[in-house]
């Protein structure tokens, strides 16, 4: 869910650094591969998740290191009866919502391990970088100059697929999620390169489709250079059938504001789409429903 994005985006930051392997693991059973030399790390928003709590009970019989990040819940009591150190989330949103603390605690952390290099210089940067970028896509912001605006309205009555690549990847899954939740609209995600060597050949049918598809390719111009060749490549194909598509430029000079000004956009990006379909962006009705069914099977 909205907690284990976090994750996501460490893993994007960290992967070329080499260690620690970062895996996000959104299941009830713990992996085989976890021992003495893992650290588990139970990030649950409400700290109810009943995934995370499966998981995390299981980690607790194990030997490896643990660590929670909640707001409390069942997962708070579970780490404090088992003595486990827990990261207090202390604002009152959505998990969705509370996204810079699910992930920069996580930055923190490795850092303090000596895992990777001090990142307070950066995230101070993309603070700036973030700052500055509200103030082109905020609510005052007229849609010939709103860039979040644009992108909702071209969306709106339609499929949203988003594709990123690399250090994008798990950004484009934000982008579903968030389109999905916020703007509780059908939306997808793909990944270069992979997407090349499938999803480009099912541009064809059905045909009647192709109108109501809109791509969003999220770019940086960190990707790998043989990747930027592909989104262009991709953009032809997509113009020969007939479906809509633009290339959304990330923001900034540093690593973690190309990640996170396309987060940024694209949670903006939804909560207008939202506002197109005349829906509240923050209830999760469909969730909580499930939710329920499941606490009445034990």
């Amino acid at each position: 869910g909205g907690s284990a994005i976090g994750g996501d985006l460490l893993h994007s930051l960290i992967f070329q650094v080499g260690k620690p392997m970062v895996f996000v693991h959104r299941d009830y059973d713990l992996p085989a591969f976890v021992d003495n030399r893992t650290l588990v790390v139970g990030s649950s928003y409400s700290g109810n998740t009943e995934e995370t709590l499966s998981a995390f009970s299981q980690a607790l019989k194990s030997d490896c290191k643990k660590l929670v990040l909640t707001s409390g819940g069942k997962l708070k009591l579970l780490a404090e009866d088992a003595n486990v150190p827990v990261f207090l989330i202390d604002v009152v949103v959505p998990p969705r919502a509370a996204l810079a603390y699910s992930f920069l605690p996580l930055v923190a952390l490795l850092q303090k391990m000596g895992f990777i290099p001090d990142k307070t210089t950066e995230v101070e940067a993309m603070i700036r970088d973030l700052e500055d970028f509200c103030r082109e896509l905020g609510e005052s912001v007229p849609i010939d100059s709103n860039r979040a605006k644009q992108l909702a309205i071209k969306l709106h009555g339609r499929i949203a697929v988003i594709y990123g690549a690399g250090i994008l990847s798990e950004v484009a899954r934000r982008w579903k999620t968030q389109l999905n939740e916020n703007s509780k609209t059908w939306a997808f995600h793909e990944l270069f390169p992979e997407l090349n060597h499938n999803a480009v050949v099912g541009y064809q049918f059905p045909q009647e489709l192709a109108p109501r598809i809109y791509v969003v390719l999220l770019h940086s111009s960190l990707l790998h250079p043989r990747i930027l060749i592909r989104y262009q490549a991709t953009c032809e194909l997509l113009k020969q059938r007939g479906v809509s598509h633009e290339i959304v430029n990330s923001h900034g000079q540093i690593e973690l504001s190309h990640l996170m000004s396309l987060v940024f956009l694209g949670d903006w990006v939804s909560y207008y789409l939202a506002l197109l379909y005349g829906t509240d962006p923050t209830p999760v009705e469909a969730i909580e429903y499930l939710k329920k069914q499941m606490r009445e099977v034990k």
